[in-house]
């Protein structure tokens, strides 16, 4: 038998984070809050690496 999981979206995901966790379980909505704090201040950095990284392995396709 297979199961299907519906796909949360990202909000889904923290509301679930920063509201029902918190009441089932303070400390670790504060340790995964923290987390999801880290990752949406660095999310830019990490887009604009993937963006020059997808773009200069295209000039060095184009270049051979």
């Amino acid at each position: 038998m297979i199961l299907k999981i519906p796909l949360l979206k990202v909000t889904s995901v923290h509301k679930d984070v920063s509201e029902r966790l918190l009441k089932i379980n303070p400390v670790l909505a504060h340790e995964v809050r923290e987390i999801l704090n880290e990752n949406k201040a660095e999310r830019h950095i990490r887009g604009g690496m993937a963006t020059k990284l997808k773009y200069s392995h295209n000039n060095k396709q184009k270049a051979i």
